[in-house]
């Protein structure tokens, strides 16, 4: 059996789309796009997600909490789940909040810091990275991603470029789907679907 594991943010997690920042809703496990994938490749795979809401990359959170930098728990969370047959990293919108002002370049750099970690402990087989849809700056989460929509420009572009560095695959989210308009950062379930559909095909051009 091989083991992918998902490690990502609140959409990967599973956060619907917000009407306030009180909100919390949660797509069940099935709807989820690692979920979908998982359905889809069948059997002979073990998918295990590890996405925690308000995750960045390798970014200290000084609102929500220096728990969400990605790098702090990397390493634990990877040898708890050795061996990894595919890591499939899906980060990069937490990055694009108007408290860390970071270009495409950072982010995507961001990224690669997780790759080169994986690659150093010798435990994951192949990587896939996954850039999230663009953000667009709506209801009240608009305030906090204040300028992520320019900031963001030519990310995919990035991200390609990085993860293909570093021995990645790499699959445009954005080419796929779109955030709901409602907050302008989470998936609906219809876009949580054909994401997960996406994926679950690029894994199988992965592994041939």
């Amino acid at each position: 059996m091989k083991r992918i594991l998902c490690y990502g943010d609140s959409n990967t997690f599973g956060t619907g789309p917000m009407t306030t920042l009180a909100d919390d809703p949660i797509h069940d496990k099935a709807t989820r796009w690692a979920g979908v994938m998982a359905a889809e490749l069948g059997d002979g795979w073990d998918v295990i997600v590890e996405g925690l809401p308000g995750r960045t990359t390798v970014f200290d959170d000084p609102v929500e909490g220096e728990y969400r930098n990605g790098l702090r728990s990397f390493r634990a969370i990877l040898e708890s789940h050795r061996p990894i047959d595919l890591l499939i990293v899906k980060l990069g919108t937490n990055d694009l909040k108007q408290r860390f002002n970071l270009g495409p370049q950072d982010v995507a750099l961001g990224v690669a810091r997780l790759l080169l970690e994986a690659r150093k402990l010798e435990i994951v087989d192949r990587m896939l990275v996954i850039c999230p849809a663009p953000v667009k700056e709506r209801g009240d989460l608009a305030e906090i991603f204040r300028g992520a929509e320019a900031r963001a420009v030519g990310l995919p572009a990035q991200m390609e470029r990085f993860a293909g560095e570093n021995g990645a695959a790499f699959l445009d989210a954005g080419a796929h789907i779109e955030v709901d308009d409602l907050d302008g950062v989470h998936l609906s379930s219809d876009a949580h679907g054909i994401l997960g559909r996406a994926v679950a095909d690029k894994v199988r051009a992965i592994f041939g």
